[in-house]
């Protein structure tokens, strides 16, 4: 896997979902320490999957390919808004916007029908599917929910709080009562 030098190009993974899939969470790029390990949310200090083993069971007690398996049960797929950029480092304020280019959104949509919501995992991956991608889906009626990142790099908003806002999301979606 590639990490994030200088100015170094990187590149996202591929979609993790179901056909059946309902939502869509979606970050910016993954970060060093996720493209490293080759998975999503690799960092220790990530909330993410603490958040999402509060929420659906698919925490960090999990081992990954089961983390992954219960979200898909669920309803749930993970991807990125950026298919690559360069970048310094893992934080989104070091991707050069001019580098950005998006993930193929139109294909996943066609292999899954039924997502109808989008979480996005911290402002940059909003910021950047509202300049890069939604333009094109003028035809696709989307809920588009802006969450506080999990990024360790985002500790100003304790736990509870973003698990709070996470969960109102999935209810908004239908994934959760």
């Amino acid at each position: 896997m590639c990490s994030a030098r200088q100015g170094e190009r990187v590149e996202s993974f591929v979609a993790l979902a179901p056909r059946e899939a309902k939502v869509l969470i979606l970050g910016s790029m993954p970060g060093a320490a996720s493209l490293a390990a080759g998975r999503y949310y690799a960092h220790p200090r990530n909330q993410f999957w603490p958040l999402m083993g509060d929420l659906f069971g698919a925490g960090p007690d999990l081992d990954y390919p089961a983390r992954l398996a219960r979200l898909a049960e669920c309803g749930i797929a993970l991807w990125d808004v950026l298919r690559s950029c360069e970048r310094s480092g893992s934080l989104d304020a070091a991707i050069r916007r001019a580098s950005c280019e998006a993930n193929d959104f139109p294909g996943l949509f066609t292999r899954c029908p039924g997502i109808t919501d989008l979480l996005f995992n911290g402002a940059t991956a909003a910021k950047s599917f509202e300049r890069l991608v939604k333009p094109a889906l003028v035809d696709r009626p989307l809920c588009l929910h802006r969450l506080p990142s999990t990024s360790p790099a985002h500790a100003g908003m304790g736990f509870e709080v973003k698990k709070a806002l996470w969960r109102e999301a999935f209810v908004a979606a239908g994934i959760l009562a």
